[in-house]
C-alpha cells in the first residue's frame, strides 16, 4: 500500500545505521581525487549489492581516502567536484539505511544517471530535482511510467506522446507545474461547459431516453394487448349476444333410500341413510353420465335428431350423420349430474333447445336411474336368497342321513352294546367280592390245629367253583371288547352315529337362523328412487349467460397473454445471460 510503502522507505529512524566518516582535516591534493576501485563497478551491479556490500564499500572507499589526503599533485580540483566531496560527506552523515542507499542507487539507474557509489546516487538525485526516497519515485520502480516500450505484444501507453514522457522511463521529468503547449497535438476536455452543468445535460438527455422507451414500450404492450385479449374478448362477446342458440335448462333432484329394516351392524342406528346409499347414489350418477344412457336416450327420444336441428348455432350443433362419440361430447356437455354425499341428494340439469324437450330428457333420464337403482339391488337380494335356501336344504339332507345311520346300527345289534358291557362288568365285580369271602373263610378254618375236613373241602369247593366262575365272565367281557364284532366297536359306531345325529341337528338350526337372517336382509336392501323435484319445463332461456361468459373469456384471454409473456421474459433473460 501506498502508505506503508512511504512509511517503510521514508522514515526518519533507519534500521541499520553506516558509522559516518568524519571530515578530513588535511588539505586536499592539488590534483583530482582518485576515484576508489569498489566504486568504479559497473551501474548494473549496483542493484544486486546488500547492505552488508554497502557497509564495505564505506569502509573501503574511507580506508583508500586516508593514505590519499597525503598524497601530493600538482593538479588541483575544480570547484564542482570539490562541492561534490562535501555533498558526499554530508550524505554520510545523514544516517541513511542501506535499504534507501540501495533503492537511491536504483533510482538513479532509472533516470540513466551512472552513479559511482550509493551516496553518489543520492547526491545525483538531488541535483537533478529529484527525492529518490519520495514515494512516487519508488511506486516508478515497480509500476512502469507512461511511454514505455510495447512488451510481449502488449498495447503502448497512450501518454508516450506528451513533453515529459519522451525517450526513456523519467526522461525529462518536471517536478513543477507546467502549462501544456498550445498546438502540441493534445486532446484535452473542452472548458466550454461546467462540470454541473454537463453533468445536468447529460441526465436530461437519460431522463427524455428513458421516457421515449417508456412510451413506445407501453404503446407496444397497448397494441400487444388489443390483439391477443381485447380482439378474442369482442368475438366471444359477439358469439356470445348475436349468434349462439338460447338454452333452456331443466333441473330435477331424487335421492335413493332404502326400506326401514333392522340393521345386522352393531353400528347400524348410528349411521345416517345417505351414507349407506353413497354407493348405489354414485353408481346411478355415473349411468346417468354413460354412453349406454346417451344410446336410449336417443333411442326414445331422438336426442341426435335434436341437436343437429338448422336451429341450433353452428357451435352447439351436430353434424346431420354424427357418430356416437361425437352425440356422446355434446350429451356429457348438456346433462350435469351432481351428487351431494352430505344429504344423499343427487341434482340432473337437462339443456335442450326447446323447453318441452327438455322436461322429457329428463323424465326419461329418471326412468332409466329408477330401472338402475332395481336391477343393482334386486341381483344382490336374490344371490342372498339362494345361498341361504340351498345352505338349509344341505343341513336337512345331512341330519336325514345321520338320523338313519343310527337307526340301523340299532336294528342291526338288537340290544345295547354298552349296556351289557356293563352288567358283564357288574356281575365280576360281585364274583371277586365273593371269592375274597370264601379265601377268608378258608384261611380262618386251616389256621386250627385241627381243622374240620367237611368244612375245609366245603370251603376249597366254594373258592374252586367262584375262580371258574369269574373266568368266564372275564374270557365273555373279553370277546365283547375285542375283535370285530366285539361290543366295544358296536358301542364305538353306535355313539359316532348319535353324534353326527346332533350335528346334523345344531347345522339344520344354524341354517334354519341363516334364511332368516337373510330373508332380512333382502329386504333390508331393497332400493327405492325418490324423486324429491319434479322436471318443469322452463319458460325463459338458460344459456348463454351473456355478461358472464364474456367476463370468463377475457380473464382466460388475460391469463393466457400473461403465462405467455412471463415464459418469453424469463427464457430472453436466461439465454441474454
Amino acid at each position: 500500500m501506498p502508505t506503508a510503502d512511504h512509511a517503510e522507505f521514508g522514515s526518519a529512524q533507519p534500521k541499520e545505521h553506516v558509522t559516518p566518516e568524519p571530515p578530513a582535516t588535511s588539505a586536499r591534493p592539488a590534483g583530482p581525487r582518485p576515484v576508489p576501485v569498489s566504486d568504479a563497478r559497473p551501474a548494473a551491479q549496483a542493484p544486486a549489492a546488500s547492505q552488508p556490500e554497502a557497509e564495505t564499500e564505506t569502509e573501503t572507499e574511507t580506508e583508500d581516502s586516508a593514505p590519499q589526503d597525503t598524497v601530493r599533485s600538482g593538479e588541483v580540483s575544480s570547484p564542482k567536484e570539490v562541492a561534490g566531496e562535501l555533498d558526499m560527506d554530508a550524505i554520510r552523515r545523514e544516517g541513511l539505511t542501506g535499504r534507501q542507499l540501495r533503492m537511491a542507487r536504483r533510482v538513479a539507474q532509472k533516470h540513466g544517471l551512472a552513479p559511482t557509489s550509493d551516496f553518489d546516487a543520492v547526491r545525483l538525485l538531488r541535483s537533478k530535482g529529484i527525492d529518490p526516497f519520495q514515494r512516487s519515485n519508488m511506486l516508478e520502480l515497480v509500476v512502469p511510467q507512461a511511454g514505455g516500450e510495447q512488451r510481449d505484444g502488449g498495447p503502448g501507453d497512450m501518454m508516450a506522446q506528451l513533453p515529459a514522457q519522451q525517450g526513456r522511463a523519467g526522461t525529462g521529468r518536471v517536478q513543477l507545474p507546467q502549462t501544456v503547449p498550445a498546438g502540441g497535438g493534445i486532446n484535452l476536455p473542452s472548458t466550454e461547459l461546467s462540470p454541473a452543468e454537463r453533468r445536468q445535460r447529460e441526465i436530461g438527455d437519460i431522463q427524455r431516453d428513458i421516457s421515449r422507451r417508456r412510451r413506445r414500450k407501453l404503446g407496444l404492450l397497448m397494441v400487444r394487448l388489443a390483439f391477443f385479449v381485447m380482439l378474442p374478448t369482442f368475438a366471444a362477446g359477439y358469439y356470445f349476444y348475436k349468434v349462439a342458440t338460447p338454452m333452456y335448462a331443466t333441473t330435477s333432484q331424487f335421492l335413493i333410500i332404502q326400506s326401514e329394516g333392522t340393521s345386522t351392524s352393531p353400528f347400524g342406528g348410528l349411521l345416517p341413510t345417505q351414507f349407506a346409499n353413497s354407493a348405489d347414489s354414485i353408481a346411478t350418477q355415473a349411468y346417468l353420465q354413460s354412453k349406454d344412457a346417451m344410446l336410449r336416450l336417443d333411442a326414445d327420444a331422438n336426442f341426435k335428431t335434436h341437436f343437429s336441428n338448422a336451429d341450433v348455432d353452428p357451435i352447439q350443433r351436430l353434424t346431420n350423420d354424427p357418430t356416437n362419440e361425437e352425440a356422446y361430447k355434446v350429451y356429457k356437455k348438456n346433462v350435469k349430474i351432481g351428487y351431494d354425499p352430505t344429504e344423499g341428494v343427487i341434482r340432473m340439469e337437462v339443456i335442450a333447445a326447446d323447453p318441452h324437450v327438455s322436461a322429457d330428457f329428463s323424465r326419461n333420464l329418471l326412468q332409466y336411474a329408477e330401472e338402475r337403482v332395481n336391477n343393482l339391488s334386486k341381483k344382490k337380494r336374490e344371490d342372498g336368497m339362494a345361498d341361504a335356501v340351498q345352505g338349509l336344504e344341505q343341513a336337512m339332507d345331512k341330519r336325514r342321513a345321520s338320523q338313519q345311520n343310527l337307526i340301523e346300527l340299532q336294528v342291526q345289534n338288537g340290544v345295547d352294546p354298552e349296556a351289557e358291557i356293563i352288567a358283564i362288568r357288574t356281575q365280576i365285580t360281585t364274583y371277586e367280592g365273593l371269592l375274597i369271602e370264601k379265601e377268608l373263610e378258608l384261611a380262618a378254618l386251616l389256621d386250627n390245629t385241627r381243622p374240620n375236613k367237611a368244612k375245609v373241602d366245603g370251603a376249597q369247593g366254594d373258592v374252586r367253583r367262584l375262580n371258574e366262575q369269574l373266568d368266564k365272565l372275564n374270557a365273555k367281557l373279553n370277546s365283547a371288547t375285542q375283535g370285530e364284532d366285539s361290543l366295544a366297536k358296536k358301542a364305538v359306531e353306535l355313539q359316532l352315529a348319535q353324534a353326527d345325529l346332533v350335528a346334523a341337528d345344531t347345522n339344520l338350526q344354524l341354517a334354519q337362523t341363516g334364511l332368516e337372517a337373510a330373508r332380512a336382509e333382502a329386504n333390508r336392501q331393497v332400493r327405492y328412487l325418490t324423486v324429491a323435484v319434479e322436471p318443469v319445463a322452463p319458460e325463459e332461456p338458460t344459456y348463454p349467460r351473456k355478461f358472464e361468459n364474456t367476463i370468463l373469456a377475457f380473464l382466460i384471454f388475460a391469463g393466457i397473454y400473461l403465462m405467455l409473456s412471463l415464459t418469453s421474459a424469463i427464457l430472453r433473460e436466461q439465454v441474454t445471460s
